[in-house]
């Protein structure tokens, strides 16, 4: 960032000349707060650091919301909750542990459960087994399955066992299926037996718990399966999302995803049957429903064409095996410095500023889909959404329509030379096909009814080595992954950015945005 603010005074005067486009007073102001005291890293620690993930449902999540309201006030800055919906339970998080004791390799184990998944009744120790494959099995091994951990087949993706009905109905099928498989395998083994013939067995049809009600009926203790570094946890939706889900009807068993290394060795032992225990304190809790949660919406009123809008959004909720410190503190970071920077600036935008930190997006775009059916009336006054939902990099440039470029070239003009090390560039975007369904984030849900949803194009220009695929719903959501100079410089450009628009003598044309 620069430092020396007479220069930055020299650089915004030149760049503001005769430019009707922004408050150049407001803009410099940014821009000095934004390279003096920059903010982001402190909301982002705060969100991430004092109340971690933050699934819909969970007091994390509350307080976080609540947070939110109070700083957005403190600002000057209105704000307040929208109800987005309710679901049938909450869940909080607590500490988690495991170890094997025992064999050649006592160890800690490096586990992690999805949320919405049962913890365990305190510390509960407990012998392995392989889950059985056929009825066959099943009955040999009935009697130990009590107080047993029992290892299942697949690898995670980040769902727990589907216990849902559906589920139930497709084990019911396999398991009418290695019927038959069988029994055609005792024929062809009778005669490789008989006729000396080589058949080769048909291979049974697997399914991660294929007994997992009368396994759970025998009392085990849990199910373990083997999981990717980093590991990755999602969530029980068929659970979330079933009508007849209760606090009485809540699964009891125990859902963990165990390091693929460690599950490896755990398995061979087990194979060999030799003598050795689990043991794990899970503390995951539930909350009594129904748990309803909400978005936070602040807003900077507009000056002249208050009823029109320009909003800049992300998602508050995080799952919580991390405390979302990317996913998404990356937009909801921004988002609320570039509000304090344009609070601070004193501008008053031509056009109503909204500030937007949706719910429920990764339990599939819940708050952003509440938001459009509330609010339909006004879809068609949307300037446009700048929605932040990816990783740490600083905005390099945007691509719009043509009918949109040389405004946006002009609004542009401050950003382009904040600072040398990050350009910035406006591209024109050839007109897109509309899209007909929802995708993987929030501003899909707005695009979907003609919304512009045009956002920034990003890049690790300074060579960091950031990936997202290594901290995308794993442990490795952090803080930590976050890259202060790349928020901070993202903080600002929206700020300057979502300001230009808001304050154009006319709303942007949507003209050449979609295919004909």
């Amino acid at each position: 960032m620069m430092k020396n603010l007479c220069a930055v005074s020299f650089l915004v005067a030149s760049l503001y000349a005769g430019n009707v486009y922004a408050q150049p007073a407001a803009v410099k102001k940014i821009i000095e707060i934004g390279t003096t005291d920059n903010r982001v890293m402190h909301q982002l620690d705060v969100l991430t650091n004092r109340f971690g993930g933050r699934p819909i449902g969970s007091d994390a999540y509350d307080n976080a919301a609540e947070w939110m309201l109070r700083e957005f006030r403190s600002w000057g800055i209105e704000a307040h909750l929208e109800e987005a919906g309710e679901l049938p339970v909450g869940f909080n998080r607590g500490p988690w542990f495991g170890r094997l004791i025992g064999g050649d390799q006592p160890m800690n184990l490096h586990f992690v459960t999805p949320s919405y998944t049962s913890g365990t009744k305190g510390l509960q120790r407990g012998h392995v087994l392989i889950e059985p494959a056929t009825e066959a099995e099943l009955k040999r091994m009935r009697h130990q399955l009590k107080g047993a951990w029992v290892l299942v087949s697949g690898k995670n993706v980040g769902w727990p066992v589907d216990h849902s009905a559906k589920a139930d109905s497709i084990r019911n099928a396999i398991k009418a299926e290695n019927v038959k498989i069988e029994q055609m395998n005792d024929s062809l083994m009778k005669e490789n037996w008989t006729k000396g013939a080589h058949h080769k067995t048909i291979p049974l049809r697997r399914m991660p718990g294929l007994f997992y009600k009368e396994m759970c009926e025998a009392g085990v203790l849990g199910f373990i399966q083997s999981a990717s570094v980093p590991l990755r946890a999602l969530y029980d939706r068929p659970l979330v999302n079933d009508k007849n889900t209760t606090f009485d009807n809540l699964p009891e068993v125990c859902d963990i995803k165990l390091d693929e290394h460690q599950y490896a060795v755990i398995e061979q032992m087990a194979k060999e049957r030799r003598e050795f225990w689990l043991e794990f304190d899970i503390r995951n809790h539930f909350k009594l429903g129904p748990v309803k949660y909400h978005n936070v919406v602040a807003s900077i009123k507009g000056t002249k064409y208050p009823d029109e809008y320009v909003i800049i959004s992300g998602h508050l909720d995080a799952f919580d095996v991390a405390t979302g410190g990317i996913d998404c503190g990356t937009g909801i970071g921004p988002m609320m410095e570039a509000a304090r920077l344009i609070a601070l600036s004193g501008a008053k935008p031509k056009r109503t500023i909204l500030f937007i930190a949706f719910a429920g997006e990764e339990f599939g775009l819940l708050g952003a889909k509440a938001y459009a059916r509330t609010h339909q009336n006004e879809l068609g006054k949307i300037a446009n959404l700048f929605n932040r939902d990816g990783g740490p990099t600083p905005p390099i440039g945007i691509s719009v329509p043509q009918a949109m470029y040389d405004d946006f070239v002009e609004i542009c003009k401050p950003v382009k030379n904040i600072n040398p090390d990050f350009p910035f560039e406006v591209k024109v975007a050839k007109p897109r096909k509309r899209p007909t369904s929802t995708g993987g984030t929030d501003a899909s849900v707005f695009a979907v009814e003609g919304v512009p949803t045009y956002g920034f194009t990003t890049d690790d220009i300074k060579g960091y080595n950031f990936s997202y695929g290594e901290i995308w719903h794993t442990e490795r959501d952090l803080y930590t992954k976050n890259i202060p100079e790349y928020q901070e410089h993202t903080a600002v450009v929206t700020a300057i950015v979502a300001l230009g628009v808001a304050n154009l003598d006319k709303q942007l044309s949507r003209e050449g945005m979609y295919k004909e």
